[in-house]
């Protein structure tokens, strides 16, 4: 299964995001480009431990169960998932700055030492979860824009 720890992947992934346009449409959801870049930043932000949020009560009920279902294949995300509230981004901002904002954290991860995560919904995260997820997620994001 592709890891965000696998250099290749990185590169892969930064390539990807390279080709995004600002004006580039969604194929499914509410977000637009910038938006998603937004979104993306700020989840990296989190599992790199930059920034931390609140645990939601439903997480708490059901997070894991989701968690193994998004990893347990190499199926891509599914599309519409809910979204963290403070994840949803309102509003525009600097398009080209948030996109290299996002390749410099994705980057990051060539030298990852996993912090002790506990993400908002899904709780407490191994090392290999956080890389298969961070990985599904951006390419969860990517493909919906065509990318």
């Amino acid at each position: 299964m592709k890891t965000i720890f696998d250099i290749k992947t990185i590169d892969e992934l930064k390539a990807r995001i390279s080709s995004l346009q600002a004006n580039s449409p969604a194929q499914w959801g509410e977000m637009d480009a910038y938006q998603m870049l937004k979104h993306c930043t700020l989840s990296e932000e989190m599992f790199q431990g930059k920034k931390q949020y609140k645990r939601l009560f439903i997480g708490r009920l059901f997070g894991g169960m989701a968690l193994r279902g998004i990893l347990k294949d190499q199926k891509p995300m599914k599309k519409n998932q809910p979204t963290h509230p403070e994840f949803k981004i309102k509003g525009t901002g600097n398009f080209e700055n948030e996109k290299e904002k996002w390749m410099g954290l994705l980057q990051d991860y060539a030298s990852f030492s996993s912090p002790h995560i506990i993400h908002p919904f899904f709780g407490k995260m191994t090392s290999d979860q956080i890389g298969i997820y961070v990985y599904k997620h951006t390419d969860h994001h990517l493909t919906q824009f065509g990318y």
